[in-house]
């Protein structure tokens, strides 16, 4: 079949075969489709797949009978298929055929090569189950691949857990949790450097289930440190919550100031599940004169008294570590304890995350700001952040001042400054 529009197919088809995303296959049957069905130069089907004795289809010929608008022509294409185990993704899509017979005859045909798949192929005839599953019919190639998945050998499940296409990876670690083919300690692990928040959340609730009926031998201290250290904060959340079933509540007192409010949300839980107030603990770190950790503030203003700790609070505000400063701003956010006064010096703070407290926390009042220290620190600060800032707390009340800002600020070198004033 001599034609540009089918040597178009045939590069199509190529770029599928070199190990594409699940996407490169549904792409190459809605294109074939659109070819051969609006008149592209491609001659009728019978004269290039005619099922003459004697001649075999090319696979590429193969491949486009597989996806084309003739349903005969996908049905007599299925029964050919079976000699290139390479096209199997496309029979995967025709488990999901409009046409009885068709889908059918698909289903049979993938049925048929299960058993002999290598964890691979399998896992990428799964990604494309999973990428039609939401199309009309679409739930039969995935529920048979995923019944396969589960009631298959345990290393064709173990072999999809580094698989490329990302549900693959989720429901391989979904099934693997099912049957146990994690040990708690590989749990653990990968719930706490896994990328994918849906494989961190399936590890680190299995880890949880583990400790609490005995880790299977393993000390739950043992499993719970790779989540405690973690940088994800959900993960560390569910080491924090496992501290209780641990017996060891006391030791969720460090995480009362961590970075995560999931984190110190759990953090104060667990304190208070054991008979303690987390209140005084956060009270005395803010009182401390050395050492307050970062996000201790904002975790006061969290279980807190607006009449008692605001005051520490500002205190703290002019604390000199920036991020103790931006989350004191935080906190009296929190507390409904802002003032507008006292917090307009910190627009022009050195740190780019004060000023951005500073600014949230002013927004309610920005009409009462100056307008002329406003117009002032949007076209004249040297640091970009307070230019930035300025301009928000401008846009929130507009009129000529703003319009001002705006007109000098088109041009200015700071990208995220220029392209605020370009939009008026």
């Amino acid at each position: 079949m001599p034609t540009s529009a089918f040597d178009d197919l045939a590069a199509q088809l190529d770029r599928a075969l070199t190990g594409a995303d699940a996407g490169a296959w549904t792409d190459f049957d809605e294109n074939v489709r659109a070819m051969l069905r609006w008149g592209a130069l491609v001659p009728p089907a019978h004269t290039w797949f005619s099922g003459t004795p004697g001649r075999r289809p090319t696979v590429a010929e193969t491949a486009v009978a597989l996806c084309g608008p003739d349903g005969r022509v996908r049905g007599a294409a299925l029964f050919v298929v079976r000699g290139f185990p390479e096209l199997l993704p496309l029979v995967v899509v025709r488990c999901a055929d409009w046409a009885g017979p068709v889908r059918e005859r698909a289903r049979a045909v993938l049925r048929a090569e299960l058993p002999g798949l290598s964890p691979g192929a399998f896992g990428g005839l799964l990604a494309v189950a999973l990428r039609i599953a939401g199309r009309l019919r679409g739930d039969a190639a995935r529920d048979l691949l995923t019944g396969a998945l589960r009631e298959g050998p345990g290393d064709r499940v173990t072999a999809l857990f580094a698989s490329g296409d990302r549900s693959v990876r989720r429901l391989a670690h979904r099934v693997g949790v099912e049957r146990g083919l994690l040990s708690p300690a590989r749990l653990a692990e990968t719930a706490a450097a896994d990328p994918d928040v849906v494989v961190q959340d399936l590890c680190a609730n299995a880890v949880l289930t583990a400790v609490g009926d005995g880790g299977d031998g393993q000390d739950g201290g043992a499993l719970l440190a790779p989540l405690l250290r973690s940088r994800q904060g959900r993960v560390r959340a569910a080491g924090v919550t496992g501290l209780r079933r641990t017996g060891r509540a006391a030791e969720a007192g460090p995480f009362l100031c961590d970075r995560s409010a999931l984190v110190r949300a759990c953090a104060r839980w667990v304190l208070r599940q054991a008979g303690t107030d987390p209140l005084p603990l956060y009270r005395a770190v803010c009182a401390a004169e050395v050492g307050v950790p970062d996000d201790a503030p904002l975790g006061l203003a969290e279980c807190g008294d607006r009449a008692a700790d605001a005051p520490v609070l500002w205190a703290l505000a002019g604390h000199g570590r920036p991020r103790v400063r931006a989350s004191a701003v935080a906190g009296l956010r929190r507390l409904d304890a802002v003032r507008v006064e006292p917090l307009v010096p910190l627009l022009d703070d050195g740190s780019a995350r004060v000023v951005r407290e500073a600014v949230t926390a002013l927004l309610p009042w920005a009409d009462r700001l100056p307008a002329d220290g406003l117009l002032r620190r949007a076209t004249t600060a040297p640091a970009p952040h307070v230019r930035r800032g300025a301009l928000r707390l401008l846009a929130e009340t507009g009129g000529a001042p703003f319009r001002e800002a705006v007109r000098v600020l088109v041009d200015d070198p700071d990208p995220a400054v220029r392209a605020r004033a370009r939009r008026g």
